[in-house]
Parts: C-alpha cells; structure tokens; sequence
C-alpha cells in the first residue's frame, strides 16, 4: 500500500474536498485525485461518493479511515521516539516521515534490516539492490538527524533510535495488513492472516479445535504459529508481529502494557506410564518421589517453577531431573519407554491420558495453579479475522 495515497484520502476524508486537502499537503488537485484512484483501484472498493457537497465517505472508506489514522499515530509516536535536535526541536513530523517512507515496502525493509543486521540478506528477501537499501537508510538518517544502524562484528546493528524507529514500522505495518480483512467483513466475508504466539500448554487441544473449527467456518483464513519462550513473544506482540499469546498469564504487574483474558484455571500433575509401579498406587509418599527418575522442563520454565514450589511449600526439596527438554515429543517417548515421571499440565497430554498409554499418579501437586488465558496488546484494533479465532477459542474452552 502506498502510503502517500493513504495520506492523500485522510487528508480528504478530513476536510470533504479534493481542493481544500491538496491546499493542507501542499499539492495540486490533480495528484490527490489520482492518489485516491489508485487506492481505490489497489482496494478494490469505493472509498467516496463524489456529492455536490463535497466527498463523502463509503462504508468501505470509513474502515480505510481508522487504519489511516493508526497508521499516524504510530509514525507521530515514532517521531516523539526520536531524540529531538538542537535547541529541543524535532527534525520531523509523522507527515513528512510518512511521505518518507511512502510505502509499505519501505517499511518492511527497514523493520527486516533491524531485524536481521545482514543487508544482503534483506536485500535478496525483499528482491531490492543492496545500494537501493542503503539509499533508504541514509534518506532516513538525514531526515531524522540520527544514526540508524552501525556496524560491528554481528553484522549492522540497529542503534536505539533505529531499534525504536523500527518498532513503530512494525506497528504501522500490522495496521495496514488488518486492511483487507476489514473490508471484506463488510462484504460478510471473513478472510485474511492471523498470526499466534502459543504458548505450550494452548497447542495440545485448546488451539488446533479452535483452529480446525475456524477454517471449517472461513477456509480463506490462513493461521500461523509462532513457538517462542515468553520473553520473545512478548516482544512480537507489542511490535505487531504477532497478534495474540495463548497460554500461561503473567502477573499484572510484568505486563502493564497488555490486556490479559482468562479463560481457565490450570495446575501441574505428575504424569506416568499406564504400567508404572506407581500408578498402582492410592497413595504415594515424598520418599517415593525422591527415588524415581524425573524427565522435567528446563530450569526457570514455568512449569518447573511451579513443581519446585510445590516441594518448598510442603518443607521439600525438589528431586532433580535425570533428563531436562523443552520438546512434548521427547517427553512422551521417555514417558512411554521408561519409568521415568514428569510434572506438567494434564491438558498437555490429554491425548495419551484418554488413550490410556500415559496415566495422572494420585498425588496432588500443591500450589501449582496458574491461569491460561489470552493476552493482547493495550489498545489493538484486531482484525474481523482475529477476532473470529479469539471467539473460537473462548467458545472452545468453554466447551470442553
């Protein structure tokens, strides 16, 4: 998407005439005409009907409009990122950064050159030269008075003003994917990409019945994952590259930025072969526990954490594990093949316990509750498409 052209019609859209809003951009009537033609080409619909009272905006166009201006704000606030130069005056403002940038491309080059550090890399990616890529770094430093990127032995490193530049690219871009998903739910149609941070506990059941039962319903929606430890989906999430995390919430107070949903209340289990000694038992002692052999996830997950806790609460001490993964696969072969136990949500082993292959051991896990949830970013608008996974999801847990 052009981003000059979506200037071009917040600016009519704003003032209801061709004339009066190329008079605000400083440009003659004729491009701003042109520019809105070729939006609406490019889109597919009418943005206006032209009325003798000046131009008035379409269902369509007033869809176009709220990401117009999601767009601004988050190149205002780029711009209000950006250290201001001498005697405190800002080099730019969000209108001439956007007619800068002028392109949604230009945005993705500059966010996969911040992203990867490695310019023939973005350069063969994006199907530019590697001097046209350099062009626009340069054009942006002048313009913004700041170094964007410098090198070392990593490769071309962001510099804070770059890294936050770069932020606000990925959130102006996540505005203007959600585009033409919002237009088609105003033909009745649900369509376009959703992508998911899953968390480990969301992949077992709750996420692929959520996924299945949303393509069955709309086969033009296309999802992806993204498996990653919290931290970095986190990260994805506020910069727009991903668009909601399903799993573990976090307390409040780690995540002011977020909108966190429960949906439902989880705790650890110890798990074992369906022909482990102990899953004879009725009742099983610390001592046992201490002489078995334990398969368990990584120090400082959160999973493990909470197995820990539970020992400390009752005046134990954790056993330590002879294997330590983060890999569900890995964890039911050494489940299913050896007497080895391991502590984590029955969810996610739901299939193997319904098979009977795998059993939960009569032992309760004390203090191991934790709530899973949704958690979305302060203040998203998410798109028809995301939206209808989310209501899936919500509709499946309760459900099940």
């Amino acid at each position: 998407m052009n981003l000059r052209h979506l200037q071009a019609f917040a600016a009519v859209a704003a003032a209801g005439s061709v004339t009066q809003a190329a008079e605000h951009l400083f440009r003659v009537a004729s491009a701003v005409t042109r520019a809105l033609a070729e939006l609406e080409d490019s889109l597919g619909v009418r943005l206006f009907e032209r009325k003798a009272r000046g131009m008035m905006l379409t269902v369509y166009g007033n869809a176009v409009l709220i990401r117009a201006q999601r767009v601004s704000l988050e190149l205002a606030a780029a711009c209000n990122d950006l250290p201001v130069g001498a005697g405190g005056r800002r080099m730019l403002d969000a209108r001439t950064l956007q007619a800068a940038v002028f392109s949604a491309r230009r945005l993705a080059l500059f966010a996969g050159l911040a992203e990867h550090h490695h310019m023939p890399t973005v350069a063969q990616r994006f199907g530019v030269t590697q001097p046209a890529l350099s062009a626009l770094v340069r054009d942006l430093e002048s313009r913004t008075g700041c170094a964007l990127f410098s090198r070392s032995a990593q490769g071309i490193q962001p510099t804070r003003a770059g890294a936050l530049l770069a932020f606000r690219f990925r959130r102006a871009l996540a505005e203007l994917r959600a585009v033409n998903s919002d237009l088609a739910a105003i033909r009745g149609v649900v369509q376009g990409s959703v992508v998911v941070g899953a968390l480990p506990l969301s992949r077992t059941r709750v996420l692929p019945l959520a996924i299945a039962t949303l393509l069955h319903k709309h086969p033009q929606v296309h999802v992806s994952t993204v498996e990653s430890p919290y931290e970095a989906l986190a990260a994805a999430l506020r910069s727009g590259d991903v668009d909601f995390i399903i799993g573990a919430l976090r307390p409040a107070e780690q995540v002011r930025d977020l909108v966190q949903e429960p949906l439902f209340e989880d705790s650890i289990a110890l798990v074992a072969r369906a022909g482990h000694p102990l899953a004879r038992r009725r009742r099983i002692t610390f001592a046992d526990l201490h002489r078995a052999r334990w398969v368990l996830s990584r120090r400082g997950a959160p999973a493990r954490d909470l197995f820990e806790r539970s020992f400390e609460h009752r005046g134990q001490i954790a056993p330590e594990p002879a294997v330590e993964t983060g890999d569900l696969a890995l964890l039911r072969g050494l489940l299913q093949d050896t007497d080895m136990l391991t502590a984590i949500s029955a969810h996610q082993l739901h299939y193997e316990i319904e098979a009977g292959t795998l059993v939960v051991l009569s032992f309760a896990l004390e203090a191991t509750q934790r709530t899973i949830g949704i958690a979305q970013r302060e203040g998203v608008l998410a798109s028809p498409c995301t939206s209808a996974l989310l209501n899936e999801i919500r509709a499946g847990v309760a459900a099940l």
